[in-house]
């Protein structure tokens, strides 16, 4: 399941469900998206873990009640990847963040901080 679409036949979607098909999911997904490309194709393994990652946060929040519980849920998945993985995940959502005009966004506040000494 992906993207909030309930599996056929399920009258609803429940958070706790979810949360533990994309815990026993992403793990391998991170693992798989090791060392490929995100700029040639959309949609590639990369995506697809984050996406993966995401919506493990947003259903393991609903199903702990609270945002923290979904920051969790992820960080144990995680815990779990291969070390060159996690290494490759994050180098991937920093170019994102990067790309999409973070450092602009909070630069207000963080100047002062990140700046030249």
């Amino acid at each position: 399941m992906f993207f909030g679409k309930s599996k056929q036949g399920r009258e609803s979607v429940v958070a706790a469900d979810d949360a533990q098909e994309f815990a026993d999911r992403a793990p391998e997904l991170v693992d798989a998206a090791a060392g490929i490309s995100w700029y040639t194709e959309p949609g590639n393994p990369v995506d697809v873990a984050v996406v993966a990652l995401c919506l493990l946060r947003r259903a393991a929040g609903g199903d702990r009640a609270s945002i923290e519980g979904g920051d969790a849920a992820v960080r144990e998945v995680l815990a779990v990847v291969e070390p060159e993985s996690l290494v490759w995940l994050v180098s991937r959502l920093i170019s994102y963040m990067d790309e999409n005009g973070f450092p602009e966004l909070v630069e207000p506040w963080i100047a002062r901080e990140v700046g030249p000494q």
